[in-house]
């Protein structure tokens, strides 16, 4: 035998399961959230594609149990997008992290008066926060990207805020919890003028 041979290829852990399932993409999304195995009885995929329209984005639960079909729940109107992967933060994370991003007016967190309209964690773990100010005329967008800056750092490994004034931000959009702070600070939302 001779040192200079290039050692075969060895099998992968991709390998063994891609064996075992059968399906490539099921393979994938197996090796990307170990969790998924269970969803596969007999080792094989038993769900449809239209079987994942009802699965939670992070492939872990159903809507129904996250709440996403649930009106009233907190930041049920924020479009959540991301890759679940061991280690990596998720939208939820990333959105959850932003409740401490002030805005200096008002005094109330980013989240809670509806200034962020999405949050996407792409494949790589950057962050793309879709956020408007109350006003195009804010000058506040550098001191708002600094905090995040502050607050996302260690939990992503890049985020953008891409700014948006489509659709208006109105007053429509601030949560109850907001609402509630809001009140807290001597707002009076009956006495305010209807646009």
């Amino acid at each position: 035998m001779s040192d200079n041979l290039v050692p075969e290829p060895q099998p992968t852990v991709f390998d063994a399961v891609n064996g075992v399932l059968q399906d490539e993409e099921a393979a994938r999304r197996v090796m990307a959230n170990p969790a998924l195995a269970k969803g596969f009885p007999n080792g094989r995929p038993a769900e449809s594609a239209a079987a994942d329209d009802d699965m939670c984005a992070c492939g872990r639960h159903k809507k129904s149990e996250c709440g996403h079909g649930d009106e009233h729940g907190d930041d049920a109107e924020i479009p959540l997008k991301f890759v679940d992967d061991i280690g990596r933060a998720t939208a939820e994370d990333v959105r959850e992290a932003l409740h401490q991003v002030i805005d200096p007016e008002l005094g109330i967190d980013v989240i809670d008066l509806g200034l962020v309209y999405g949050i996407e964690i792409d494949d790589l773990g950057r962050a793309i926060i879709t956020m408007t100010l109350t006003t195009p005329a804010c000058p506040l967008t550098d001191l708002i990207e600094d905090e995040c800056a502050s607050t996302l750092a260690g939990l992503v490994e890049e985020f953008r805020i891409d700014w948006t004034w489509q659709p208006r931000w109105t007053m429509d959009k601030i949560t109850p919890e907001g609402r509630d702070q809001l009140a807290a600070l001597g707002f009076n939302f009956e006495n305010l003028p209807q646009y």
